[in-house]
């Protein structure tokens, strides 16, 4: 099995997930989940992590955390071990609590942190555990909309995409979460490259470069670093689309940046220059093709031809 990699640097920052073994409940009662917030207060106070969102589930929780010191290991070592001592000696058990070792991604976060904190914070609408987002007092969205304050949240940096003045902000944020087309909607993480790391192009061959500086071994000695090397660029991706497609096709270059948007892990830079359009026309495109996608079941079976060809693993079709 291949080793996972666990990239950590001063400043790094991660979409971290740990689900209970067996997939069973980790949060039985309010007061679990109030232990397992005073952990992560705990895990900023002692070890310097900068918590951006939570939310808390039943069977599993999710983070954007960054880490100043370059220290993740350390963090949920003690967030994971903490609860599960808490957890365990409260209902007289032992054996894990948690599924293994937690998932955290490597994330470029001015180009994925606000779509992620989003994501995040919709978890418990859907999955049908509350009809609005404010009934729901276990994650951080209510500081996000002013309705609460945690003194050791981090939430200025991702409202500040939303303006200057925090009250506008947080309006701002409400409406790019509450206001949201379903339709429409995306599970950002299926940009993962290598189940490692979500970013640009830039951002992936720069994780692989601290990858093997931090390991000290060579793309051949850890099969996800030669995974990453091996992540198809934006001239495969349109040569495999018009291999299945064929560039004659009326839909030849949206096929194209929408396999680069959704899942290549480009950025909207990247793909506009490459098509010579701009930033806001790439999104736009890309969102707009989706539902063609998603009504048009020949056009799935070829997104999943495309991913196939260049060896896109996380494609939904």
């Amino acid at each position: 099995m291949a080793r996972p990699l666990r990239i950590q640097y001063e400043g790094a920052f991660y979409h971290v997930t740990s689900r209970g073994n067996e997939r069973r409940a980790i949060f039985k009662a309010d007061r679990d989940r109030e232990k397992f917030l005073s952990y992560l207060e705990s895990a900023h106070e002692r070890y310097g992590a900068i918590i951006h969102v939570y939310c808390l589930m039943d069977n599993h929780y999710h983070l954007l955390l960054e880490t100043p010191r370059g220290n993740l290991s350390e963090i949920l070592h003690h967030v994971n071990g903490a609860y599960t001592t808490y957890f365990n000696l409260k209902r007289q058990r032992s054996g894990h609590l948690f599924q293994g070792r937690y998932r955290a991604i490597l994330v470029e976060k001015d180009a994925y942190c606000q779509e992620l904190s989003r994501y995040i914070h919709l978890n418990p609408l859907r999955a049908g555990m509350v009809r609005d987002l404010r009934e729901h007092r276990w994650s951080s969205y209510l500081d996000y909309v002013g309705l609460k304050r945690v003194s050791w949240l981090e939430t200025g940096s991702i409202l500040g995409y939303f303006g200057a003045e925090e009250r506008r902000a947080q309006r701002g944020y409400r409406d790019y979460v509450e206001e949201v087309n379903w339709a429409e909607l995306r599970n950002p993480m299926t940009g993962v490259f290598a189940s490692s790391v979500l970013g640009s192009d830039r951002f992936i061959n720069q994780a692989r470069e601290w990858a093997k500086a931090l390991t000290g071994e060579n793309d051949r000695d850890i099969p996800v670093l030669k995974k990453l090397k091996e992540r198809p660029s934006l001239e495969e991706i349109k040569r495999a689309v018009e291999d299945i497609v064929g560039s004659g096709h009326p839909l030849f270059e949206k096929f194209c940046i929408y396999v680069s948007h959704r899942y290549g892990g480009f950025s909207l830079k990247e793909i506009g220059t490459f098509y010579n359009i701009q930033g806001p026309a790439v999104s736009q495109t890309s969102r707009r093709f989706q539902k063609a996608i998603m009504e048009e079941p020949a056009f799935k079976k070829l997104l999943g031809q495309i991913a196939k060809r260049v060896g896109l693993l996380n494609v939904e079709t």
